[in-house]
């Protein structure tokens, strides 16, 4: 680990002045950046101290949610306003990690966490677009079981790891930014990057650019939403797939729906094809099959990683038989 300089930032302004410093990276919770800083994959040349930021859980005008970027994850999972009115989110973090990284890690950390993708760490041994542009990408033709198999590129198909993300893709959450240019705010979904040919570059943040807070809007049909992971070992362990889904029925006819995928793609994945192919149509199997295939279309499957379709399918049927049951 190469020497760095700290900064403990008092308040945004404060955070963002020291954030343009070139090679800066925000600190947060820590619980994945000092990994990548101890294996060398990241080496900033100082780190910004953001834990005392907003860390509150306050409701907004227009009945939502706002949640403060340092706010912890175990937090959120445990507010009450949380686990009432989106409880997917609250399932999403509990499922995530175990309590005591839960009880370190922000959520501002957890939205721009990288990948687990032991190509990405393995720095010495193993070429890696994501770490060093152009260098090739051993997991196509390596061991790739728990790679992604939508939207993956010929440079990169590492998975995107959150939990947290794939809940909040589903929630229409929407993320608040500082810069030294000004403030901005965009949906989560917009936040990260397919890798197409340059999956180096991960996020749509600008240098020196800082989450403050992610907002998640009144959705009814939220209260009706749950997540469910599908992993190696019910102890902490990234996801093979995961759903998180919300769903309004009236009279047996999906009138609204919400789906987003986990463990399958190369960033938190919203599933609008499923979205669409299962509004207006009968609550049932046969429905919820048409729109799981739908989505899962596009998958480009490799060596290992294939069972991952269908396992993604049968879980998509399996939540929104959960969340129906009943109307059926």
């Amino acid at each position: 680990m190469r020497r760095f300089d700290y900064a403990r930032a008092e308040d945004v302004a404060d955070a963002v002045r020291y954030g343009t410093r070139r090679d800066a990276l925000y600190l947060g919770g820590g619980t994945n950046l000092v990994d990548l800083m101890r294996e060398t994959v990241a080496q900033p040349a100082a780190l910004v101290d953001v834990t005392r930021l907003a860390s509150t859980i306050e409701g907004t005008e227009t009945g939502g949610l706002r949640i403060g970027a340092a706010a912890r994850n175990s937090l959120v999972a445990e507010h009450p306003a949380v686990r009432q009115r989106y409880p997917a989110l609250a399932r999403a973090i509990l499922a995530g990690a175990s309590a005591q990284i839960r009880n370190m890690a922000t959520v501002g950390g957890n939205l721009l966490q990288r990948t687990r993708c032991a190509y990405f760490y393995d720095v010495e041994g193993s070429r890696c677009n994501r770490r060093s542009p152009g260098q090739g990408c051993d997991a196509i033709e390596g061991l790739n079981r728990g790679h992604a198999v939508l939207g993956t590129s010929s440079s990169c198909i590492a998975t995107h790891p959150s939990d947290m993300c794939v809940a909040l893709a589903a929630l229409d959450a929407v993320v608040h930014l500082a810069h030294e240019d000004g403030e901005r705010s965009l949906p989560l979904t917009a936040l990260h990057r397919v890798p197409g040919d340059r999956p180096d570059i991960e996020t749509v943040l600008r240098p020196g650019e800082l989450v403050t807070g992610v907002e998640l809007p009144r959705l009814p049909l939220a209260a009706r939403s749950t997540y469910r992971k599908v992993r190696d070992r019910a102890s902490y362990a990234f996801a093979l797939v995961s759903v998180a889904a919300a769903v309004e029925v009236e009279a047996g006819i999906v009138q609204d729906v919400r789906l987003a995928l986990g463990g399958v793609g190369t960033t938190p994945w919203r599933a609008r094809h499923a979205e669409e192919t299962l509004r207006g149509q009968a609550v049932g199997e046969p429905a919820f099959r048409r729109a799981a295939q739908a989505e899962l279309a596009a998958a480009v499957p490799r060596a290992h990683n294939g069972f991952k379709v269908e396992l993604a399918v049968r879980t998509v049927i399996g939540v929104l038989n959960e969340l129906t049951r009943e109307e059926a």
